[in-house]
């Protein structure tokens, strides 16, 4: 029930989710499209990079995620590209969810879309903010990761 790793395509991704987040859990959810907006996603024009989630009357919804209108689209094309989109997942899950959403500090957020199986699927995370330490905290960490192994490679470069 808890991680999922994606094993399709990544069409679009939050990147700065895991800069403002710490993620504790993610979950797989499919996605209630219409029309052509598949299409649209497959071509990979789609932005999560301003969404969220809420959940109201047991249903979870993702908010401003952007599809863009597919170019050959007939009548079914959506009007409202960042029109409200309902996530499917498992009722425990959202259940699960729901009670760790009660807790000061939590959200869900947006990871990414990819195609799993022919099915669009969206990666959601259980994030808890960082505040502007922690972000400061987590840069120089990378830093001082990326410094040590260019130190290591430089080191093998010699050693030959």
């Amino acid at each position: 029930m808890g991680k999922n790793n994606s094993d399709g395509k990544v069409l679009a991704q939050n990147k700065k989710a895991s800069h403002d987040y710490f993620i504790e859990e993610t979950y797989e959810a499919g996605m209630v499209l219409t029309g052509t907006e598949i299409k649209s996603l497959r071509n990979g024009r789609s932005n999560i990079g301003d969404a969220f989630a809420t959940i109201r009357n047991g249903e979870i919804n993702i908010h401003n995620m952007h599809i863009s209108p597919f170019e050959q689209g007939n009548r079914s094309n959506p009007i409202d590209p960042t029109r409200t989109r309902k996530l499917l997942m498992h009722k425990a899950q959202i259940k699960k969810l729901v009670g760790l959403l009660k807790q000061e500090g939590y959200t869900v957020v947006p990871l990414k879309i990819y195609i799993k199986n022919g099915y669009a699927k969206l990666l959601i995370g259980l994030g808890r903010g960082k505040k502007q330490y922690d972000k400061r905290d987590t840069a120089a960490k990378r830093d001082a990761q990326r410094d040590i192994l260019r130190a290591l490679r430089e080191k093998q470069k010699i050693a030959r």
